[in-house]
C-alpha cells in the first residue's frame, strides 16, 4: 500500500474514533473538533501526495471520496442529533452527495470522466470549516458555524445542480 493510500486508510479509522469522542466527550475540550480537523486535512495530504509521486491508485480514486463523505456524514449526523444543526439540512446535504455519487458512477460506466469543479471545492470547504467551528467549544465561533453551514448548504444545492447540468449528457436524456 502507497503513502497516499495509508494517510486514506488513516482517515478511514479517523471516522469512528471522531464519532466516539464526540459521543464520550461531546464539544467540551475540543477533542472531536481536532480530531475532525485533522482527518479533514489528511484529505489534501493523501490528494497531494498521490498526484505528486504519481501514486494514483484505483483503491484510492474509490476510497478517498468515499471516506471524505463518510468523515463529513458522520459529523453532520452527530450535529444532527444533538440539535446543533436541522435535519432537513443534512437530509438536503446527504441526498446531493448520493445523487452525484450515482452520477459519477453513471459516468464512470460510460467512460466518461468528469473533473471535480470549483463549486464542489467549495462546498466540501465551508462543509469542513462549518463542523469545525461547530465543534469547537465556544458560542462566537458555533455562531460563525451555523452561518457557513447555512452557506455550506446553498454551496451544496449550487454545486449538485451546477455538476448534473454541465455534465447532463451522462444521462442521455435523448434517448429515454
Amino acid at each position: 500500500m502507497n503513502i497516499a493510500n495509508k494517510v486514506t486508510t488513516v482517515r478511514m479509522i479517523l471516522v469512528p474514533v471522531f464519532v466516539v469522542l464526540y459521543y464520550i466527550y461531546g464539544t467540551n475540550y475540543n477533542i472531536a473538533a481536532i480530531v475532525f480537523a485533522i482527518a479533514a486535512l489528511t484529505d489534501a495530504l493523501d490528494g497531494h501526495l498521490a498526484r505528486s509521486r504519481n501514486l494514483v491508485t484505483t483503491f484510492g480514486k474509490f476510497a478517498d471520496p468515499l471516506v471524505d463523505k463518510v468523515l463529513t456524514m458522520a459529523a453532520f449526523i452527530v450535529l444532527t442529533q444533538s440539535q446543533i444543526i436541522p435535519a432537513w439540512a443534512v437530509i438536503i446535504i446527504i441526498a446531493r452527495e448520493l445523487i452525484i455519487t450515482g452520477f459519477r458512477t453513471i459516468a464512470q460506466m460510460r467512460n466518461i470522466t468528469i473533473a471535480a469543479s470549483k463549486g464542489g471545492k467549495l462546498k466540501t470547504l465551508s462543509q469542513c470549516f462549518a463542523i469545525v467551528f461547530l465543534l469547537i467549544n465556544n458560542q462566537a465561533f458555533n455562531k460563525i458555524g451555523i452561518v457557513i453551514f447555512y452557506i455550506a448548504v446553498v454551496l451544496t444545492i449550487y454545486s449538485g445542480w451546477d455538476y448534473l447540468y454541465k455534465n447532463r449528457q451522462v444521462l442521455d436524456l435523448d434517448n429515454i
